[in-house]
């Protein structure tokens, strides 16, 4: 990515921010839990999920779990998403599947198939940016930044790269 033909959307503190504000709203919406388990899409999502878990840490009782979702984002139909964990490990919990941009939703769709078959307390959706081209109903219960683009716009969020930190478009 070119962050010269870019546009700066959020600075590494704004995303900070936004990040920090997810967790208390993640803290308010499960304050009576013992656990949460947050399911971060592997990539800048997987990313963005260890900023979370720290933020929850600090600010909540409860134990918070992380693991990494793998699957292939360009694939037209995704036949199994991998994590390292078994279905007993998510069977009564609270799960929070995050990414970082919310575009259509087909990705979260996907994400969500390891949990459909296990008796869950909840599943909650958390990204950094959605950008509102719904096509999947998936829908994030917790928003970062939300940014109206068009079809042919790019949003880019950059977290593991310590120099580039942001979100940009293009």
């Amino acid at each position: 990515m070119n962050t010269a033909q870019s546009t700066l959307i959020l600075n590494s503190e704004q995303i900070y921010q936004k990040i920090r504000r997810i967790a208390f709203q993640i803290y308010e919406n499960n304050f009576e839990e013992t656990a949460l388990l947050l399911a971060g899409i592997s990539g800048e999502g997987y990313i963005l999920a260890e900023a979370l878990a720290r933020e929850l840490r600090t600010i909540s009782p409860f134990s918070v779990d992380l693991i990494q979702l793998s699957l292939d984002k360009l694939q037209i139909a995704q036949p199994v998403v991998h994590h390292d964990r078994s279905a007993a490990d998510f069977t009564d919990k609270v799960i929070v599947v995050v990414d970082d941009v919310l575009y259509t939703g087909r990705t979260l769709a996907f994400s969500l198939q390891p949990f459909l078959s296990i008796p869950i307390r909840k599943l909650q959706v958390a990204v950094l940016i959605d950008r509102n081209h719904p096509r999947y109903p998936v829908a994030a219960d917790y928003k970062g930044y939300e940014l109206s683009t068009t079809l042919t716009e790019h949003v880019d969020v950059v977290l593991s790269d310590e120099s580039r930190i942001g979100v940009y478009l293009r």
